[in-house]
């Protein structure tokens, strides 16, 4: 019954985690809008440093590349809990903010300390959940690890949906309410949990794709290749998933359409890696990972071409996006596994670290150009150069490799429920 309870608790929290975290891009009109904060679309993108920097300093921590000793002396229940915890801290802190909305700085400095507990958050309880739920169904891992990130992304998706509907009855905020009552609950429920895989009985085995490998020492030189590739890919995600609102309103498209293209996106982004996942037999990985950088770079070009006041290409053209997006984080972590396989969990979080050094160039660099003048299809030209260039970079991450045997990357086994010693253990986010 309690393993039966912890992955209800688990995919809840994945659900949870995904609203959490597109909550501060899906609400960008607000924040930019001169009757709510009034922010400049540099404060707008500097807003999300403090998030980056706390995300790859749990990923690196999580990775036993800060303190190797980490991962042997802390519960994965307590990186749950506390992942959980500083979710709830960021949307306290812009509850918070929104009494200080045109309190400037108090109400912007209280958004950098929501962003950069939502960083935490992020780092601490997506490797937690992946560990999690593979742990729980040990001989359906990938399926279990599929379903997380299927509600993960589903998360991510209703969080603009969300926004324009509060948005509509003129209570944006109602949202990080709305997640803060969630996050309640759930820690209520978890910590009462033991969140102890095999604790009715069952053993968690190697079954399925848990790992045992013991810790690396250090990044692994084959390692940068996949960085790269990492590191270009936020770029490309970020320029959807941060910018697409308030770039498509400055086309004249209106606020609720420019939601719908977010929502769109996410929404594309998730079931494209259901889709991908179930068609693996017919479609190998390996071509999916060629093709979709290329199909990313046709998307930005049609996103840099789109007409003024076309809200139906608009979202197309951002389910296009999330499309090609879908697959090439997971699989790039993949690839990596299989190629430094003593090393999957500096992989993981190395791979992920790379992710958001590229989110946060996206994120302060689309801002700092349009400020300078630059048009945005211009901006968005350029991101079809990366895509291109992350194309062909494709082709030397995974030359001469068999396709990774599931999509989403290898789970690491579980931490202990008590401090003692034990292998490295560390997941990774399949969003």
């Amino acid at each position: 019954m309690s393993d039966r309870a912890g992955r209800a608790a688990v995919n809840a929290a994945g659900l949870v985690q995904g609203i959490a975290l597109v909550t501060f891009p899906a609400a960008s009109g607000i924040f930019t809008s001169g009757s709510d904060y009034g922010l400049s679309s540099t404060e707008y993108g500097l807003m999300f440093a403090p998030q980056v920097a706390a995300a790859i300093t749990a990923a690196l921590l999580g990775a036993g590349l800060l303190w190797p000793g980490f991962t042997q002396r802390v519960s994965e229940k307590s990186v749950y809990l506390a992942g959980l915890l500083a979710d709830l801290a960021a949307m306290v802190l812009l509850i918070a903010s929104w009494g200080l909305a045109h309190s400037h700085p108090a109400g912007y400095l209280l958004l950098l300390a929501a962003t950069a507990c939502l960083g935490a958050g992020f780092g601490l309880t997506v490797p937690s959940l992946n560990t999690l739920a593979a742990a729980f169904r040990p001989a359906a891992a990938d399926r279990a690890v599929l379903v997380l990130n299927a509600l993960l992304g589903l998360g991510t998706a209703l969080a603009p949906a969300f926004v324009a509907a509060f948005t509509g009855i003129g209570f944006w905020i109602g949202l990080p309410i709305l997640v803060c009552c969630l996050l309640v609950g759930l820690l209520a429920v978890s910590v009462r949990l033991p969140l102890n895989p095999g604790s009715d009985g069952g053993q968690v085995s190697d079954g399925g794709q848990v790992s045992h490998e013991p810790a690396a020492a250090g990044i692994p030189p084959g390692f940068w290749l996949f960085g790269a590739f990492a590191f270009l890919y936020g770029i490309c995600e970020t320029m959807n998933g941060n910018w697409s609102q308030l770039d498509l309103t400055s086309l004249g498209v209106g606020s609720s359409t420019a939601s719908l293209a977010l929502t769109g996106f996410w929404a594309v982004v998730t079931a494209g890696r259901v889709l991908f996942a179930a068609i693996a037999r017919w479609l190998p990985s390996r071509v999916v990972y060629h093709g979709l950088p290329f199909l990313l770079a046709a998307a930005f070009a049609l996103i840099a071409a789109l007409p003024r006041h076309a809200p139906g290409a608009a979202v197309a053209e951002f389910c296009l996006a999330g499309l090609a997006c879908s697959a090439l984080l997971p699989l790039t972590i993949s690839f990596g596994q299989e190629k430094l396989a003593g090393a999957a969990t500096v992989v993981s979080g190395g791979v992920i670290a790379s992710y958001q050094v590229g989110y946060a160039v996206a994120a302060f660099c689309e801002p700092t150009l349009t400020d300078a003048g630059v048009h945005i299809a211009v901006v968005f030209a350029i991101a079809a150069v990366v895509a291109a260039v992350m194309g062909c970079l494709s082709i030397a991450v995974a030359r001469g490799r068999p396709s990774p045997a599931g999509l989403h990357p290898r789970p690491a086994a579980p931490r202990p429920a008590a401090p003692r010693p034990l292998s490295a253990a560390e997941s990774q986010v399949g969003g």
